[in-house]
């Protein structure tokens, strides 16, 4: 249901196999852990909290949602002991149309019963944000365009993104502009990265970063 792959020293990418290949992170320090987005149903994230809080045995103290969109976001509620961290839009969707589209799923699909909305606690909207996480450093990094909210994570010392859907296998803009994506594109590329975790998709490794970004700019 959900495959793993450990990218680098203590960070996991895992990625549906039930759901557009959508994927979410995680970043693990020697007392607690980093969640890098949650995946689209509740067992799926289920999957990746007993993997950090059983096997590797830390609790996840944040989760950044990287957008407010249902299979980023709405494991939230699975990790009542983290910190939420996103863009102050994120906020506002998921307080709004999040709510909205929940109620009509509740409806509509039973294994949803249990999934409420978790707002974030912490927002930034320019600049960057910074996070310790053992011996990593997360830069956190406004990348909209597919959506005004969405944001990038850097894990500094080893040169990997996670961009949520500012990288998709083919653009996608839902409410977001198309000037922002190309603008979050474009910094991407400057980036000098080792690896890409698209929002959904395979990883992009470094030699393919280049021919990535110029296919997603035409």
């Amino acid at each position: 249901m959900v495959q793993r792959e450990r990218i680098a020293d203590s960070v996991f990418s895992f990625q549906s196999d039930v759901y557009a290949q959508v994927n979410a992170g995680a970043v693990i320090g020697p007392n607690w852990a980093v969640l890098i987005d949650t995946l689209a149903l509740p067992e799926e994230t289920l999957v990746i909290r007993d993997f950090i809080e059983q096997e590797i045995n830390v609790p996840v103290r944040y989760v950044i949602n990287t957008h407010s969109h249902a299979d980023h976001a709405w494991g939230n509620c699975f990790f009542p002991g983290a910190s939420i961290i996103a863009h102050p839009l994120c906020r506002q969707y998921l307080d709004t149309t999040g709510r909205e589209h929940l109620i009509n799923t509740h409806k509509e699909n039973i294994s949803f019963r249990n999934v409420k909305i978790i707002l974030p606690h912490m927002t930034f909207d320019c600049g960057e944000l910074s996070l310790r996480v053992g011996k990593k450093n997360l830069r956190m990094i406004p990348l909209p365009g597919h959506s005004a909210d969405n944001i990038g994570v850097i894990v500094e010392e080893d040169r990997i993104l996670f961009a949520g859907d500012a990288a998709m296998p083919l653009p996608y803009i839902v409410d977001g502009d198309i000037d922002d994506l190309t603008q979050s594109l474009k910094t991407i590329s400057s980036m000098g990265l080792e690896n890409i975790i698209q929002g959904h998709g395979d990883i992009v490794l470094r030699g393919e970063i280049e021919g990535f970004v110029k296919d997603n700019l035409v």
